[in-house]
């Protein structure tokens, strides 16, 4: 994940560099009312991108103000490394901290447990510095630009977007939404419909390619996991072709989304 904060730094400071350059040279702009970004996502089990176990890498001193956090598989809980972060971007000058959920689903994580972490970090820090808790990953509506891309690398006369799927009473409504504007139907990892009984439904109407579409930000032990399963489904279905994409991954459009779900505070 620090991969991807880097590549935001990155992005931040040309953003910056330009915006001085429209400054006129008898006006400097106030240090000490910008604001800091912090992503926080799950802790990932497998090929981690950096800071995945809540750590900051303090960035260079020119460099905008970006951490990582994750609510998971962290030495310490995440309203902590919450307060952290925001107690270094105090001593750069900075007022506010903007959070960055890196969440696809609105399950509990992102409705309950980000929420109740960022409160209890604020009450912690008082009024010294403001954070703002912006709309998750997946509530962007250019997501679907992003995955209809994703799509393009796959073949299949049938498609199936496969997210993880949450316990939370109307949590797959926004993946279900977004499978429609694909033109695929979607399964879940943890839910019902699974890949499984999809595949077995598709394959009943006639479909002989499948396109599925892991709905994950980054691989690990569950995108693992569903590969294995894939091999398996595969062998109950010969007659179809199962083509299984990768996760969104770190890349340019990522970043992109994240720059705007910044810019909506």
């Amino acid at each position: 994940m620090e991969q991807l904060a880097e590549l935001l730094r990155i992005r931040l400071a040309s953003q910056e560099a330009r915006a001085r350059q429209t400054i006129s040279p008898n006006i400097s702009p106030q240090s000490n009312s910008g604001d800091s970004d912090l992503l926080t996502a799950n802790g990932l089990s497998s090929q981690p991108l950096g800071a995945t176990r809540g750590e900051f890498n303090s960035p260079r001193s020119s460099a905008p103000l970006v951490g990582t956090a994750t609510l998971e598989l962290a030495d310490i809980p995440l309203h902590e490394q919450i307060v952290r972060f925001a107690q270094l971007a105090k001593g750069a000058g900075c007022k506010e901290l903007k959070l960055l959920p890196l969440f696809l689903l609105r399950g509990v994580h992102v409705m309950e447990d980000i929420p109740w972490q960022v409160s209890l970090a604020q009450q912690n820090l008082g009024s010294e510095i403001v954070i703002h808790l912006l709309p998750h990953l997946g509530a962007n509506p250019a997501l679907v630009r992003l995955l209809t891309n994703q799509w393009a690398k796959l073949e299949g006369d049938a498609k199936i977007l496969l997210s993880h799927g949450t316990s939370r009473p109307g949590g797959q409504e926004e993946t279900g939404a977004v499978a429609n504007q694909l033109g695929a139907v979607a399964s879940y990892w943890s839910v019902q419909p699974s890949l499984w009984e999809q595949v077995s439904i598709l394959t009943e109407s006639g479909a002989k390619r499948i396109a599925i579409l892991a709905y994950f930000l980054f691989e690990g032990g569950i995108t693992d996991a569903i590969a294995q399963m894939l091999l398996e489904i595969q062998q109950k279905f010969p007659q179809v072709q199962l083509n299984l994409g990768k996760p969104i991954g770190v890349s340019e459009a990522l970043v992109d989304l994240i720059m705007d779900g910044i810019r909506q505070q």
